[in-house]
């Protein structure tokens, strides 16, 4: 049974001494341990002191070069893009409120008169931007009004967002594409993506929709009662509904 050893106690008998020693020893291996080992460690640090040091430099350098660009080279350009902008997103909105639609989505995408750019140039010119990202939405659904199909996908293939309606949004439209060209099976897999990127009650029952009714076009009825059973059960309220339930007969009929 381990014993309690005041302050000053002094081993009396033969197997408290050796008890003693051996702790006393063993005390003594264990700085002498922490000794080499830090000597070892001070004898490193001395040898490699220049490459430490220029390790050093290096990621002070990194950042301050990084903190420099951000506030130097990308948020003026950031600016700037978003100034670029102004007028393309204008015409954008006009040719979506207005008859005269080739002409004005033509402004928006390449640029007016006032040479200002459009969406087209802000995407290469201020690629890594959010603006610059942005304009590719933009450019790839004014080719898509313009029936520029295999463009319209280009740009909307390159637009990247987390964002839980553009992101849906954006897969969404190339699925459009793709049934203007008649590549439905390509159109089918876009509109999945889209009604699984963000769940919603907004985006998530209109591609379900859209890729039920492309599922019977390919003769893919399980597919596409799925699709419509999932908007019946999980989006009673919305819009697509009930148009669901009246694809979910046609669907039953196909199998």
């Amino acid at each position: 049974m381990a014993t309690y050893k005041k302050r000053g106690y002094k081993p009396k008998t033969k197997v408290e001494k050796k008890a003693a020693l051996e702790e006393e020893s063993t005390t003594a291996e264990v700085f002498n341990t922490l000794d080499e080992t830090a000597s070892k460690t001070e004898a490193w640090v001395e040898k490699n002191q220049k490459i430490i040091l220029g390790l050093v430099g290096v990621v002070a350098i990194c950042v301050l070069g990084y903190l420099a660009y951000n506030q130097f080279i990308q948020e003026p350009k950031e600016i700037e893009a978003v100034n670029e902008m102004n007028q393309a997103q204008n015409y954008y909105e006009q040719a979506l409120n207005t008859e005269a639609k080739d002409s004005l989505f033509n402004l928006a995408l390449n640029g007016g008169p006032d040479g200002k750019y459009g969406f087209v140039d802000i995407a290469d010119k201020y690629s890594g931007t959010d603006a610059g990202n942005l304009a590719k939405y933009y450019a790839g659904i004014s080719y898509l009004n313009m029936g520029k199909y295999q463009e319209a996908i280009k740009y909307l293939d390159d637009f990247k967002s987390d964002d839980d309606m553009l992101g849906p949004l954006s897969k969404g439209a190339i699925g459009d594409a793709f049934v203007q060209l008649n590549q439905l099976d390509d159109a089918l897999g876009y509109y999945e993506k889209a009604a699984t990127m963000s769940k919603n009650d907004v985006t998530t029952p209109r591609f379900l929709l859209k890729a039920g009714i492309i599922a019977l076009r390919l003769n893919k009825p399980d597919v596409a009662l799925q699709h419509f059973k999932t908007i019946a059960d999980d989006y009673p309220k919305s819009p697509e509904a009930t148009k669901a339930t009246l694809y979910e007969g046609q669907a039953e009929a196909m199998k």
